[in-house]
């Protein structure tokens, strides 16, 4: 009997030591399977949204590229006379879109160019030049590039103001008292804008009968003035008044966005004015 109850006995020991392990491993198994979905939580809530973030960030500093390169061809077609230039990119995060100088010219963007006596009239008085742009737009990002009027600019889209990355080639040389100013429009084989999004390839060539060059010369003391409209829906105000003010030493006026040229008033002043028309073909 009592050989009998000890064998019972350790039976239910060996049982017992089997349950406890069987829960031990469930114990295990619960704890690690809540570390993983933990960890998977973790990665989801704040991993994949700073993965987000920097492929946002990577997108913007490629299109910032691409406008550099994209402005060198400009400056290829207008200032160096090469008749056709074609390059190839990728467009990651956005669109890329073409707003071209006929497109809507009470909104678009445009210069003005004028002086007191009424001398600068070509084709109107004052001169009006809408540019268009060539615009990129990011709304993951919240940025706007824009190759306009030879300048890459940006901004970001819910925030006022912008910045300058490449500058146009407008200078003065006070030696002879010469302004040089370059006024670069886009148009598009019909008045619809051009869009395109992933790979494509930007053709540019110059429109040689509507591209234009005038000088013109300014008695002593008369004034040159230079006035920049932004577009309503891509406000670069902030990046051309530094350019203006920082770069060219523009003297504001009280009219908005309205710059004095600080002409040498001693002596007469020759100011030449080209306007380039450049047919982006496609995109």
């Amino acid at each position: 009997m009592i050989r009998e109850g000890s064998e019972t006995m350790q039976q239910k020991r060996g049982e017992k030591n089997r349950a406890d392990r069987a829960i031990s491993e469930a114990i295990g198994f619960i704890i690690i399977f809540g570390i993983i979905i933990a960890g998977i939580g973790l990665v989801t809530m704040y991993g994949y949204p700073m993965l987000l973030t920097q492929q946002s960030t990577s997108n913007e500093q490629i299109m910032e590229k691409n406008m550099i390169v994209l402005q060198n061809d400009l400056k290829s077609i207008a200032y160096k006379t090469v008749p056709y230039t074609e390059t190839s990119l990728k467009v990651d995060g956005g669109a890329l879109t073409v707003y071209n100088m006929t497109y809507d010219n009470a909104t678009e963007s445009n210069f003005s160019v004028y002086d007191d006596n009424g001398i600068i009239a070509f084709p109107t008085n004052p001169l009006l030049f809408s540019t268009g742009d060539l615009r990129y737009e990011s709304i993951s990002a919240q940025t706007g590039l824009s190759l306009e009027n030879g300048a890459v600019v940006k901004r970001m889209l819910a925030e006022s103001g912008s910045t300058m990355l490449a500058e146009p080639r407008w200078y003065y040389d006070s030696q002879t008292n010469t302004a040089v100013i370059y006024l670069i429009g886009f148009t598009t084989p019909s008045a619809d804008v051009l869009s395109q999004e992933g790979v494509g390839t930007v053709k540019m060539n110059l429109n040689s009968n509507l591209t234009n060059y005038q000088s013109y010369t300014l008695p002593a003391g008369d004034t040159l003035y230079v006035r920049y409209l932004p577009n309503n829906d891509a406000d670069y105000s902030a990046a051309w008044g530094n350019y203006f003010t920082g770069t060219l030493n523009f003297n504001p006026t009280g009219p908005t966005g309205e710059y004095k040229w600080p002409l040498n008033p001693a002596q007469p002043a020759e100011v030449v004015i080209y306007q380039y028309q450049v047919a982006i073909e496609s995109i």
